[in-house]
């Protein structure tokens, strides 16, 4: 083997660390039955949930359109048919929704987008927000491109960078390894089972949910499952394949 001979890696890693800016106490996010139905469909229904400090997620059903739903009403984008919710009082939340789309509809470029989010005049800087875009690789002249000419996994790059701008203590995350390449699929898979806050999220990446959450949550038309568990003992138990089956009937 001669080493002159090979080749450098081209691939490259973005760096995604999820940091707090205050952390929450004990009480996160109360629901209290919790129903929706949509397009002639029942959604889901009598849901009730005590998330607790320091939970990961995975959110499940049959259904996309439900956990879409759900994670639109948490966020205060959509309202539910009937119940509430409440999150707690020192919780913040970010969200990464399944479509980013309505985040991109102006020419700014990716320094003046993250702008919108800083909080205060350190973080209003170029040199600030370039720190972040440079993590999720825009680097140089490309944190100057316009966020309206965007590729499918340069948008989630760029919501990726403001997520951690944000500084929540609980993040909301739907769907989020669509247009991400494999390299920036791990970097997120390892930022966030580093991350100290609360996790919901939902996913078709088998290594995303049993890497990352702790618990499982299955919304149905005829209400919860809920289960302290891997993802992969949540979906290998005998009773509770039984139990998902009635559920949907």
């Amino acid at each position: 083997l001669n080493i002159g001979d090979i080749k450098p890696s081209s691939r490259r890693y973005p760096g995604i660390f999820f940091e707090q800016e205050r952390h929450a106490g004990d009480q996160i996010l109360n629901i209290e039955n919790l129903s929706k139905s949509g397009e002639g469909e029942m959604l889901f229904k009598d849901i009730h949930l005590n998330l607790n400090k320091g939970d990961k997620v995975v959110v499940l059903s049959r259904n996309s359109n439900a956990l879409h739903a759900f994670f639109e009403i948490l966020m205060g984008n959509r309202e539910a048919d009937s119940g509430e919710f409440k999150w707690g009082v020192t919780t913040t939340q970010s969200y990464l929704p399944v479509d980013n789309t309505p985040f991109f509809e102006n020419d700014d470029n990716l320094v003046e987008w993250m702008r919108q989010w800083a909080k205060t005049e350190e973080e209003r800087e170029a040199v600030y927000l370039r720190g972040f875009l440079g993590r999720m690789l825009f680097s140089g002249d490309e944190a100057l491109k316009k966020s309206s000419v965007l590729s499918g996994g340069e948008k989630v790059r760029c919501m990726l960078s403001r997520m951690m701008l944000l500084r929540a203590n609980v993040l909301l995350i739907d769907e989020p390894t669509n247009h991400l390449d494999l390299e920036s699929i791990q970097a997120f898979n390892n930022g966030l089972k580093k991350f100290k806050g609360t996790v919901l999220f939902t996913t078709h990446d088998h290594e995303f949910a049993q890497t990352i959450a702790n618990r499982v949550i299955e919304i149905t038309p005829k209400g919860i499952i809920d289960r302290i568990s891997t993802f992969d003992e949540y979906i290998d138990n005998p009773k509770i394949k039984e139990l998902r089956k009635s559920m949907y009937l």
